[in-house]
């Protein structure tokens, strides 16, 4: 896995936050502090640059820098100016502020999804479990300003539907606070939240973010009944990781998510496991088609845009059947990860307290949890990451697009049927993650 330090544009976590001229010449000082201030947003909102035609910009979550050896990163990336699909789309202008969301909300997304009837009916008494490193103390209560202002009914420690837990399990002795990480737990929590409204929400932190206390989390995840669990972070494959995948990720009835990466072109883990659903990142804007959205592939750059690719070490799941991959292959399925249409999430913790707009595969991994909990508990035994596999009709084929160069043209080009930047395609309701 990666253990290296990535460079500014190859980093897979990133979140931007929208504003004003106005408001960011407020708060610049503010974002500077709390880390989140660079050349490129300082520069996105100018007088210049405002209005709806606004380049959206954005810069790296600071967990996805690693910060030792050995460290996995995030997987999301924050706006940090201009105008995102969702203004467009609202034909709203660049005036934004910290009180204003700036992405796709739920309904943007059950929508974009088809899944508005399961997410009003379905995903009561089932539980989505979020892994994340260290500890985010405001957690509970940006979520339920989240929750609040889209209008969906409160998921608190005291009625019993929100619970955050150590890699051990105790209440009481979690990690220590990181506000890096913090982000990246808003963005999981709301987005698990915004596609399964009526789910509960297990937040399991892990003491640092390494792929030992991560898959102890994941480990406690289960233990505790989770039968969805999401995890937004990857690093570079290794040796090891089969021996990873025994311990950590092969639990039979779990659906196990994971973020494809944000680097574009090329394998991580623990995406490449065999046990895990592993989640790519599509652009997702409207469009005057039947379904009323379009995707494609999600890519900025050489170095930044969903992952996908060959593994080195991991074997091939049975159900996997390209031909142009000897070993386990990813992505599986899709959603949104562009930045540019991101989604907005609310975060207090080691931030200016507001709404941030986010994109990255950090966001399209909880998102598919979401799905699974709308489908149901999986069947005793099974292994959730085929269900779309069997049936790919129940999938928005995405066929646009591309993230980099490769050796075999449907690693990183999206085409019809199955590709590795958006496996067999993006939900069109929960047909496809039932089994």
């Amino acid at each position: 896995m990666r253990t290296s330090t990535p460079n500014a544009r190859s980093t897979r976590g990133r979140w931007t936050r929208l504003g004003s001229a106005v408001a960011a010449t407020a708060t610049t000082a503010a974002l500077v502090l709390a880390g989140l201030g660079t050349s490129a947003a300082q520069a996105s909102a100018t007088p210049e640059t405002a209005g709806k035609t606004a380049k959206v910009t954005w810069t790296a979550t600071p967990c996805a820098t690693p910060k030792k050896k050995g460290e996995l990163a995030c997987d999301s990336v924050r706006v940090t100016g201009g105008v995102t699909a969702f203004q467009k789309q609202r034909e709203a202008s660049a005036a934004a502020d910290a009180s204003t969301p700036s992405g796709y909300g739920p309904s943007d997304l059950q929508n974009a999804y088809g899944l508005t009837s399961a997410a009003a009916s379905k995903g009561s008494g089932e539980t989505i479990a979020i892994v994340d490193a260290y500890d985010d103390p405001n957690a509970e209560a940006d979520l339920a300003t989240y929750r609040s202002y889209y209008g969906l009914a409160p998921c608190t420690t005291a009625n019993g539907c929100f619970k955050k837990v150590g890699q051990t399990g105790s209440t009481t002795a979690l990690p220590a606070a990181d506000s890096g990480w913090s982000q990246e737990i808003s963005l999981d929590l709301d987005m698990a939240g915004a596609t399964c409204p009526q789910c509960k929400i297990l937040l399991v932190e892990a003491k640092s973010p390494t792929m030992a206390n991560l898959g102890t989390a994941v480990n406690e995840a289960v233990k505790l009944g989770a039968k969805f669990v999401s995890n937004s972070y990857g690093g570079s494959e290794s040796s090891s990781d089969t021996s990873y995948d025994s311990s950590y990720f092969d639990h039979p009835g779990v659906a196990i998510t994971v973020s494809a990466g944000d680097s574009a072109y090329g394998a991580e883990y623990p995406a490449a496991s065999q046990y895990v659903t592993s989640v790519g990142g599509t652009t997702l804007s409207t469009a005057s088609t039947s379904r009323g959205w379009t995707e494609s592939v999600w890519k900025t750059s050489s170095t930044e845009g969903t992952g996908s690719g060959c593994s080195a070490y991991d074997a091939k799941p049975s159900w996997q059947t390209d031909t142009g991959c000897g070993k386990r292959m990813i992505a599986d399925v899709s959603a949104v990860a562009d930045p540019a249409t991101g989604v907005s999430v609310y975060d207090s913790y080691g931030v200016t307290a507001g709404w941030y707009t986010f994109g990255g595969t950090s966001v399209s991994a909880p998102i598919i949890a979401g799905v699974y909990a709308l489908a149901g508990t999986p069947s005793s035994g099974s292994y959730p990451a085929r269900f779309p596999y069997e049936n790919t009709s129940a999938l928005n084929d995405v066929t646009s697009g591309t993230n980099g160069t490769c050796p075999t043209s449907y690693f990183c080009t999206a085409g019809a049927g199955y590709d590795g930047p958006t496996g067999w395609g993006t939900p069109q309701g929960v047909s496809a993650f039932t089994g």
